[in-house]
């Protein structure tokens, strides 16, 4: 009997999370394996080149669900994805990733309709009820079958949330399974050389969280931080689309156009980027996955956010928590040497896919 496994990708960080259990699961004579496509992220930059960069075929459904607001992101994608489940293919298991709003939607859809839910890279917490993607995390992990956790924390935060060890399993970090399946793409991919850097010599820059880009008097105050800190060590700023169209909005674009030592460049796909951070002296960013690229790489992260729902990686890695008024300072003691070389948590180790794998086969007493 083959078993039909729906795989759901709406945001950059998933298509990444998703490459590598497609690649074990794909060819399997039990299972038949379906991208899921929801359209969340429509920039061709942040979705389509990145499956390109994962060896990944056309998504085998696309829902074309675009922007808008959450309410209408999750609407349209409850809507279009019970379509699918009801009328076209419905999977003998979902597998849904991270904490977009894609992630709550399919799963709350396969949950009323009697479909089994995974959710890979569950129990992960912030605390903070304020990002969307905590309500997301809450939701999904609520209402899942099964809870893959990739550390020890958010094993403990399950259980603290009531949830039964039967449930809980912790399969390791999946995004170090995409990084170590290109690796040999990355380190040939020399992406600072076409960008006149020399390895240790600059820092990357990611920004695109809400709560930092969307106030402007924060946002220049960021802004300012960057030109400062780039006098000291050249900065790329991978410009996300909501934060260019927030410093046009505030007249703060044309402020840091043709700054020798900030480097603005659009969003780019995976390969590329991961050679910009894999040869960087240091990150600066408010991204999630970003934080464990860096402690698996053992790459000094200045995290622009009051918490992280990763805090393996202040505890065991090489991430810290930064607010805007201490990124200077932060900066020098990277500069000085003076940062902490971390360790790379148990089961980050680039086979996270293949322990899935033999869990799901269980699961279907294969």
């Amino acid at each position: 009997m083959t078993h039909n496994i729906h795989l759901i990708a709406a945001a950059r960080p998933n298509f990444m999370k998703i490459a590598p259990l497609y690649h074990a699961l794909q060819g399997q004579d039990w299972c038949n394996v379906s991208i899921i496509h929801t359209g969340q992220h429509y920039d061709a930059n942040m979705s389509d080149d990145i499956f390109a960069d994962l060896m990944l075929p056309e998504p085998h459904f696309h829902l074309g669900v675009g922007g808008g607001t959450h309410a209408t992101q999750v609407g349209k994608v409850m809507m279009a994805y019970e379509e699918i489940c009801l009328d076209i293919e419905r999977p003998d298991l979902l597998i849904v990733v991270g904490d977009v709003n894609s992630t709550a939607a399919c799963a709350q859809v396969a949950t009323k309709l009697h479909i089994k839910v995974a959710h890979l890279e569950a129990g992960l917490r912030s605390g903070d009820r304020l990002m969307p993607e905590e309500i997301n995390r809450l939701v999904t992990d609520a209402i899942c079958d099964y809870l893959w956790t990739p550390s020890p924390d958010a094993d403990e935060n399950l259980r603290n949330e009531g949830h039964p060890d039967s449930r809980i399993i912790r399969v390791g970090n999946i995004m170090m399974d995409s990084f170590e399946l290109l690796s040999s793409k990355i380190n040939s991919e020399n992406a600072p050389a076409k960008y006149g850097l020399e390895n240790q010599d600059y820092g990357v820059v990611t920004l695109h969280r809400p709560s930092n880009v969307d106030d402007p008097a924060l946002l220049k105050t960021l802004i300012d931080g960057l030109v400062e800190n780039s006098k000291k060590i050249k900065l790329i700023f991978a410009v996300h689309p909501r934060t260019k169209n927030n410093l046009e909005k505030n007249n703060l674009w044309n402020d840091i156009q043709g700054l020798d030592d900030l480097i603005l460049i659009e969003p780019i796909s995976y390969v590329p980027f991961m050679s910009l951070v894999k040869s960087a002296k240091l990150i600066i960013t408010d991204s999630g996955g970003i934080q464990e690229e860096t402690t698996y790489l053992d790459i000094p992260c200045l995290t622009l956010r009051d918490n992280t729902e990763r805090p393996i990686t202040i505890t065991e890695g090489t991430n810290k928590l930064v607010k805007p008024h201490e990124l200077s300072g932060n900066v020098d003691d990277v500069l000085a040497e003076n940062w902490v070389h971390g360790t790379k948590p148990k089961n980050w180790d680039g086979h996270t896919a293949d322990r899935i794998r033999d869990i799901i086969k269980d699961l279907f007493k294969i």
